[in-house]
């Protein structure tokens, strides 16, 4: 294998090529990124990068002696227009570059609102670009709206009400990150945004964005009422980076369809949030968009590239936390389709507990709320043993 071109240089391209080379691979490998900047760390944009607690330069994954080291050719700044899967190229800049495997890290972009392309003051959070364009807006008095009390949205809600700002966080479903976490850790969510002073108007849907003179002024709500601010932060989802995959012959469907092995074609493996690979551990596809997935499964590829005889299933216990006030959220698991969700340690009033979450007879997930990692890793120990939830907690397991 003489090359490796890895498309997309976030956390899970830059964790590839890493691993590639901590593992022996002294081939060449081409690392294409769309931004022009050195690859940096995304968690950040919508806490610290946001507040004004970290400078750009601080959230770099690596120093640039360090990408130096690893000898990439690396191409900042390039945007790859299409795979040819069996003549083994991909088309960047109109011009070809040759691979022998080809790794798909190219992530995700934000669900765009109706009304809002163009529009100065409608705000997302995926790049550095964004955070610091968002950041100009904030200043104590100013009126924020968030649209979508997901991760990315209940972050900026948070960041926001610490710099002064006054917020709407608008939600459809019940509370914020029901289908994440389900209503019961929902609801305690929803009293913290309120008591921090957010509006949180849920059961509601964005209809889309007012403007005047090129600039929001608020947003359109499904009933037809008008919400007024001076910017608004959409974070209602992402769709994964697949478009130049079109024609390649790759199987396409909610990102790019690979197997247990993150394999998508011989020679084409994805690695990321562009990802729905098979988890054999909860037997079924999933696509994850958290960065500990991201490098998790460029070591996987890496290993699975260069040990082709001896390939491993990828088969995590996703991880994912949220920094929300003085609320630190941890999560492992798969959490989304749960049945049933149970208190085992602490309680919502105290804004301390475990929650552990039930599908069929089986421990899929665990939430923390300012709780130990000791007794956080204990139960991603009990997913991954593939638990039956009658055998985890016993009594503790009564459901609230």
């Amino acid at each position: 294998m003489k090359r490796v071109v890895v498309v997309g240089a976030s956390a899970g391209g830059l964790a590839t090529a890493e691993a590639l080379r901590g593992l022996g691979y002294a081939g060449g490998i081409t690392l294409i990124g769309s931004e022009s900047c050195l690859p940096y760390d995304r968690p950040p944009l919508s806490k610290q990068i946001l507040a004004g607690e970290l400078e750009p330069n601080q959230i770099l994954l690596r120093r640039p002696e360090d990408l130096d080291a690893l000898d990439l050719d690396l191409r900042l700044g390039e945007t790859a227009e299409a795979a040819d899967t069996i003549g083994r190229k991909v088309v960047v800049g109109g011009g070809l570059i040759e691979y022998d495997a080809l790794v798909v890290a190219t992530g995700a972009r934000p669900r765009q609102l109706p009304g809002s392309e163009g529009v100065r003051g409608v705000h997302h959070l995926r790049t550095l670009e964004d955070a610091l364009a968002l950041k100009a807006h904030l200043a104590p008095g100013r009126r924020l709206i968030v649209v979508g009390a997901g991760f990315i949205g209940a972050e900026a809600a948070s960041t926001a009400r610490g710099l002064g700002v006054e917020v709407t966080m608008i939600e459809p479903g019940p509370v914020p990150l029901a289908g994440a976490l389900g209503p019961l850790v929902g609801r305690m969510l929803a009293d913290v945004h309120r008591d921090h002073g957010v509006a949180l108007r849920t059961g509601t849907a964005v209809d889309g964005v007012l403007s005047g003179g090129g600039r929001a002024t608020g947003v359109r709500l499904a009933d037809g009422t008008e919400v007024n601010g001076d910017a608004v932060v959409v974070g209602i989802g992402a769709r994964p980076n697949t478009e130049w995959l079109r024609g390649s012959g790759l199987p396409l469907s909610d990102g790019l369809v690979c197997d247990e092995y993150c394999r998508a074609a011989p020679s084409v493996y994805g690695v990321g949030d562009v990802a729905r690979w098979h988890n054999a551990l909860f037997g079924g596809l999933m696509r994850v968009e958290h960065r500990t997935n991201a490098a998790e499964a460029g070591l996987a590829v890496a290993r699975n590239l260069l040990q082709p005889a001896e390939q491993r299933p990828f088969t995590p216990v996703p991880y994912f936390w949220s920094d929300q006030y003085d609320l630190k959220i941890q999560a492992y698991g798969h959490l989304r389709g749960h049945e049933e969700v149970a208190i085992v340690d602490g309680g919502l009033d105290r804004r301390r507990l475990i929650a552990a979450y039930r599908k069929e007879d089986r421990l899929v997930g665990v939430v923390a709320v300012n709780s130990r990692p000791k007794e956080l890793r204990t139960w991603r120990a009990a997913i991954a043993d593939r638990r039956p939830w009658s055998a985890v907690a016993g009594d503790a397991l009564a459901p609230v």
